[in-house]
C-alpha cells in the first residue's frame, strides 16, 4: 500500500476509540463490533481454560456423593439382614430404632443440623433400654423405669467400650466425608462465579487481537508481554484467589488423605452392624451384674403378668446371643468403585490446581492462537505496530495493576464479588482443616465460630459492602441456631 493510498484511507474512515490513530481498514462500528468480539474471545479463553476445575469438582462431586450415600444405604441393610437372620422378630419388634439411627446419619451428611455425638447418644439411650428389657422379661418396665435406666448406662457401661470406639470412628469418617462432599461443591461454585468476575478491559483486548486487523496486519499476533500485561490486568481480581485457593486445594488434598487411612467411610459404615452386635452381645454376657446394678439404682421393677420370677441369667441362658460376622456376611464395597481408587483418582486431579488463577494469564497467553510465541518478539503485534514490546511485566493481582500500560485497574476499588469469593474459601477451607482432626465446625460453640469469622473475614474487608457481607453470613448463622451476639 503506497502513501497516498494509506492517507486516502485515513481519510476516509472515521475516526477510532481505541486502536492507534493511523490509517486504519475499520469503521468506528467495525471496531466496536470487534471489541465485543474480542470480550467474548476473552471470557470463552478464561471458560475454556477453567473447563478442567468444572468438570473434576462437578464429577468428583457426584461420585462421592453417590459413593457416600450407597455405603450408609448399604450398612443399613446389611445391619437389617444380619440381626433380622440372628435375632428374628424380637429385632424387627425394635427396627425402628435402628431405623431412626441411619435416618440420623443421612441427614448428617445431607447438610443437616445434626450432631453426630448426640446422634449415637441417643441411639446406644434407646437401645440400651430395648435390650435391658428383652434380656430382663419377666419384669414389666414403665417408661419412667427405662429412662431411669439410660441415666445410670453411662456410669454402668452396659455395652462395654464399643460406644466410644464406634463414636470416634464413625464421628471421624462421617465428618470427613461431609466436608470432601461439601468442599467439592464449593469447588464447582467458586470456579463458576470466578470465571464471571469481569474487569473494564476491553480496551486492552481490543487492542492486542484486533487492532491488528484494523491495520491491514490480520495475521499478527500479539506480543507475548503485550498478551500477559492485558491478561494479568483482565484477571487481577482472580489471581487475587490465588492464595486461598492453593490453602483449599491442599486441605481438600489432605482430607481426601484422611479418608484413605483413619477416616475410612468404607471401614465405618461396614463396622456400624458389627460393633453394635458386638455391644449387644456384651451386655447379654454381663446382663447378671448389670441388671443387679440397675436394681440397686432404679428399685425393684413389677414383675410381669403371668411369669415367673426369674433370675436375669435364668431369663437369658436361653436366648440366641447377638454375634459377629465374617467378611463374607459384611456389605459389599458400593456398586461400580472403591473409596481408594475414588481418592487416587481425586488426588491425581487436584495437583495440576495449585496455582491456576495467578497462571491463567500465563496458560492463555501460551496458547499460539492468542499470542505470538515468546521467542519471536521482534515479529509480533506489539500494541502500535510490528515490533519488540518493550514495557515491562506487571506482577500479580489487583495491586500490582497499579502500572499497568495496558488496563486502567483501580487498585483502590476490590471486587466485592472477589472478595466473597476468598471469605468462602477460608471457611470452606478450615472446614477441611477442622475435618482433618475429626471436628466439625459446624459444631463449634458459638464463641469460637464468632471469633473464627471476624478474624478470618475482616482481613479481606476494604469496604462497606464486605461489612454488609460478613454482617449477613452472622445473621444467618444466628438464625440457623448459633447465639451470636453482633455489635457493628
Amino acid at each position: 500500500m503506497t502513501k497516498r493510498d494509506r492517507l486516502k484511507l485515513n481519510n476516509s474512515c472515521e475516526h477510532l476509540r481505541l486502536c492507534p490513530q493511523d490509517y486504519t481498514c475499520c469503521s468506528s462500528q467495525m471496531e466496536e463490533t470487534l471489541a465485543l468480539q474480542s470480550e467474548r474471545d476473552y471470557l470463552k479463553a478464561v471458560e475454556d481454560n477453567s473447563q478442567f476445575l468444572l468438570t473434576t469438582f462437578t464429577q468428583r462431586h457426584r461420585r462421592f456423593d453417590e459413593f457416600f450415600r450407597e455405603l450408609i444405604d448399604l450398612s443399613e441393610k446389611s445391619m437389617n439382614q444380619m440381626f433380622t437372620k440372628t435375632y428374628g422378630r424380637l429385632f424387627t419388634q425394635n427396627a425402628h430404632v435402628f431405623q431412626e439411627l441411619f435416618v440420623e446419619l443421612r441427614r448428617y451428611y445431607s447438610g443437616g443440623s445434626v450432631s453426630l455425638a448426640e446422634v449415637l447418644s441417643d441411639f446406644w439411650s434407646r437401645l440400651v433400654e430395648r435390650v435391658f428389657s428383652l434380656v430382663n422379661p419377666q419384669y414389666q418396665f414403665s417408661e419412667d423405669y427405662l429412662e431411669c435406666v439410660s441415666k445410670h448406662a453411662e456410669q454402668l457401661q452396659p455395652f462395654g467400650d464399643v460406644p466410644r470406639k464406634l463414636r470416634v470412628q464413625v464421628s471421624r469418617a462421617f465428618i470427613a466425608a461431609r466436608a470432601l462432599s461439601q468442599a467439592l461443591a464449593t469447588g464447582r461454585d467458586i470456579v463458576n462465579k470466578a470465571t464471571k468476575v469481569n474487569s473494564e478491559c476491553v480496551r486492552g483486548l481490543m487492542r492486542q487481537w484486533y487492532c491488528p486487523l484494523c491495520r491491514g496486519v490480520p495475521f499478527l499476533r500479539p506480543c507475548h508481554s503485550l498478551c500477559l500485561n492485558v491478561m494479568k490486568g483482565c484477571l487481577a481480581n482472580q489471581a487475587d484467589l490465588g492464595t486461598e485457593w492453593n490453602n483449599f486445594i491442599d486441605a481438600l488434598y489432605q482430607v481426601s488423605e484422611k479418608l484413605e487411612g483413619p477416616f475410612n467411610m468404607e471401614l465405618a459404615t461396614d463396622s456400624i452392624s458389627v460393633k453394635v452386635s458386638e455391644a449387644i452381645m456384651h451386655m447379654q454376657e454381663n446382663s447378671v451384674s448389670i441388671s443387679t446394678k440397675v436394681f440397686q439404682g432404679c428399685g425393684n421393677p413389677r414383675p410381669a403378668p403371668g411369669r415367673s420370677k426369674r433370675s436375669p441369667k435364668e431369663s437369658g441362658s436361653n436366648r440366641r446371643p447377638f454375634r459377629t460376622y465374617s467378611p463374607e456376611e459384611k456389605p459389599t464395597t458400593a456398586a461400580g468403585t472403591n473409596l481408594d481408587r475414588l481418592v487416587t483418582e481425586l488426588k491425581e486431579r487436584l495437583r495440576p490446581m495449585q496455582g491456576f488463577w495467578v497462571s491463567l494469564p500465563h496458560t492463555i497467553c501460551n496458547d499460539e492462537k492468542m499470542a505470538a510465541d515468546v521467542t519471536n518478539e521482534d515479529r509480533c503485534w506489539n500494541g502500535q505496530t510490528r515490533g519488540r514490546y518493550l514495557p515491562d511485566v506487571t506482577g500479580d493481582g489487583l495491586v500490582s495493576q497499579i502500572n499497568n500500560p495496558e488496563v486502567e485497574v483501580d487498585i483502590a476499588r476490590p471486587d466485592v464479588r472477589t472478595r466473597q469469593l476468598i471469605m468462602e474459601l477460608r471457611v470452606a477451607t478450615n472446614k477441611l482443616r477442622h475435618a482433618q482432626t475429626g471436628q466439625d465446625m459446624d459444631f463449634m460453640d458459638s464463641e469460637s465460630q464468632f471469633y473464627y469469622i471476624i478474624h478470618h473475614t475482616l482481613g479481606i474487608c476494604t469496604c462497606i459492602c464486605c461489612m454488609l457481607t460478613i454482617y449477613c453470613f452472622l445473621v444467618q448463622k444466628v438464625s440457623s441456631g448459633y447465639e451470636i451476639l453482633i455489635n457493628f
